[in-house]
């Protein structure tokens, strides 16, 4: 019955994201496949409005639950990881005038995620929670916009523009321009986190 009880309807939603991940991957897996890249990224909007949706009944309808608590970042995160490393290994993360160095934005994501989740879970032993700022939200706007675009790109490889001499693809430059802005949002966002942390540690 307990089981039950915590298969609602968000927490579904919640499990969906995480079971997606994996097709996910293998839809991103093969560069020169665009159909499957188009694919990835309709999956890719799918898991986001999934993302909306299961925050949005469990608040509307009172059915947050810990599980739920607990499974929301954790999907989030599996997600973003799994398209940002599927990404740098299949050198997607690659770009004009300083080649595979964007995949240094996307380390520096991952980093971010890692420390903050290892600060949550310290401070969360001392019943210290750490509110999400504005400038997180939209550290998480940028990020996703980034993803989207750069698995988009590589679906539509001719929706490109000549800028400056140089032919663009437009969604695959909206997403590298991006991923770099969720990147310097990271880096100040975390050190936000990490300064409350730090109060904390004496």
């Amino acid at each position: 019955m307990r089981a039950c009880q915590m298969l609602t309807l968000p927490n579904l939603l919640t499990l969906s994201r995480i079971v997606a991940v994996p097709f996910l991957a293998a839809m991103l897996w093969w560069p020169g496949w665009e159909a499957g890249y188009l694919m990835g990224f309709a999956m890719y909007c799918l898991m986001g409005l999934t993302d909306y949706f299961d925050g949005y009944v469990a608040r509307s309808y009172g059915a947050v639950s810990k599980l739920g608590v607990f499974l929301d970042p954790i999907a989030d995160k599996i997600m973003v990881a799994a398209v940002i490393l599927v990404l740098s290994a299949q050198g997607v993360l690659r770009g004009p005038f300083v080649g595979d160095m964007h995949v240094i934005a996307g380390l520096v994501i991952l980093m971010r995620e890692i420390a903050v989740s290892g600060l949550r879970e310290f401070l969360g032993g001392l019943q210290v929670s750490i509110p999400v700022s504005r400038l997180a939200k939209w550290k998480t706007t940028f990020q996703m916009v980034s993803l989207g675009a750069l698995i988009l790109g590589n679906g539509l490889p001719r929706w490109n523009v000549w800028l400056g001499g140089l032919e663009i693809n437009v969604p695959h430059t909206v997403g590298l321009t991006t991923l770099w802005a969720a990147a310097v949002l990271t880096v100040i966002t975390g050190w936000d986190y990490l300064r409350v942390g730090l109060k904390h540690m004496d």
